[in-house]
């Protein structure tokens, strides 16, 4: 029988989505310090603060056990007993020092020597990692809920919308657009095919507020001569990656979305964000960001 590796968790089934269908993970063994400083930095902020409390305590309760080895050794002990110990262990970790409560013997001067070296140990760690979670670079790029298809000078067009929700430059910002499906060989070997799609303008020098993304379907398309049916049988799906360089922090950002290709909108148009009010302002709306309409509609408009 195999040995289980030392101090071995399994974590809750991952759920991953790809081309909207979901593979969730099994079989994976982790050891507890195994990938510890990505776990810290992904963690939610109340289950990180969680842990550094629950270790800060727990490292306090062992030290007050073995300070009341020597029950004399804390002078003005209050109150007496392991509480006391706990609160003097408390003082020593996080190398405050009061000065009502010390030691007063060798065996708990060495004790309380140990305890400030793993002290200044665990805060510098802890302090490490809050500025690590503070300074990561984190986009606020929103992603359109429908991608669409319409006519754009004669050329049937895929078009996808994201804004910068920040409203700061993101210079140098450069789109990728990947069209993902099942593929399946003449000797029957089925793996999911990544194939590139060229983008109209995959670069944006002054992305401010909105960008749309747009991909030409014409014969050096993969979406020319391939049916919606086929598309979907083949669980087919769009993923865009913007990446930028953020004005604000010069940090280098990215931000990704994917699209089931039943979410795409054939023959639709995205509602405008921009609209003048009565004093000639612009006036860009986000709660209309998702909105699309029939290409249809539009025409009976006009008419």
């Amino acid at each position: 029988m195999a040995r289980k590796p030392f101090l071995s968790l399994r974590p809750r089934p991952r759920v991953v989505q790809i081309g909207g269908r979901q593979f969730v993970s099994e079989g994976i063994h982790v050891r507890f310090w195994d990938d510890f400083y990505h776990r810290a930095l992904t963690m939610s902020w109340p289950t990180f603060f969680g842990f550094a409390t629950s270790v800060f305590l727990i490292l306090n309760a062992i030290f007050a056990m073995i300070y009341q080895i020597d029950s004399h050794g804390i002078a003005n002990q209050y109150p007496k007993g392991l509480a006391g110990a706990f609160f003097f262990s408390v003082e020593t970790l996080a190398t405050v020092g009061y000065g009502d409560m010390h030691p007063q013997s060798v065996y708990t001067h060495i004790v309380a020597t140990a305890e400030i070296i793993i002290g200044m140990g665990n805060l510098a760690v802890i302090t490490g990692l809050i500025f690590a979670r503070f300074s990561r670079p984190q986009s606020r790029i929103k992603f359109g809920k429908h991608p669409i298809v319409r006519t754009i000078e004669g050329k049937q067009v895929l078009m996808m919308r994201a804004a910068n929700m920040r409203l700061n430059l993101i210079a140098q910002a450069s789109a990728k657009l990947h069209l993902l499906r099942l593929h399946a060989s003449p000797e029957g070997f089925q793996i999911r095919r990544i194939e590139d799609l060229k983008l109209v303008r995959d670069q944006h020098p002054v992305f401010v507020l909105s960008w749309n993304v747009m991909h030409i379907i014409d014969e050096e398309s993969p979406l020319y001569t391939t049916p919606l049916e086929e598309l979907e049988e083949k669980e087919a799906a769009l993923l865009l990656t913007i990446e930028g360089i953020d004005e604000t922090t010069s940090q280098s950002m990215m931000a990704r979305h994917q699209w089931s290709i039943k979410e795409v909108r054939w023959n639709y148009r995205y509602v405008d964000l921009v609209r003048r009010d009565d004093d000639g302002m612009n006036i860009i709306d986000y709660t209309i960001f998702d909105d699309v309409l029939p290409l249809e509609e539009e025409e009976q408009k006009v008419t």
